[in-house]
């Protein structure tokens, strides 16, 4: 059973780089075909996609975002990184680690964790 974990801090200032750690168990993140990816939601809003990075490590992000995000990974940790720049208050949301099994979906998801940017 895969799980995953997010972890960070829950309080970020505005014009910061959020910084977010998904530590992954029960499956290494290296595995072909699958995409680890970072969405949030923020309050009283839908689930938005951030990016993703595949198993071979290269990343790709929503247009909305790009500018600003950067996923990474230490596969000898078996941990995902999400960094996001200049952050506002429209930054603040849950944000959630998962796996992406292409046409099964996002098969597994982290319990989320919450980041608020505030001054």
């Amino acid at each position: 059973q895969v799980q995953l974990q997010e972890s960070g801090p829950g309080l970020v200032k505005p014009s910061q780089t959020l910084s977010l750690t998904c530590t992954v168990s029960g499956g290494s993140i290296t595995i072909s075909d699958y995409y680890w990816s970072w969405i949030r939601q923020a309050p009283g809003k839908g689930l938005e996609w951030i990016g993703f990075i595949r198993w071979t490590g290269s990343a790709y992000y929503s247009p909305n975002l790009t500018s600003r995000a950067s996923i990474s990974r230490d596969t000898s940790k078996n941990q995902l990184t999400l960094q996001l720049s200049s952050v506002t208050p429209e930054d603040t949301a849950v944000y959630y680690c998962t796996r992406w099994a292409g046409a099964k979906g996002h098969d597994f998801w982290g319990q989320g964790t919450q980041v608020t940017v505030s001054s």
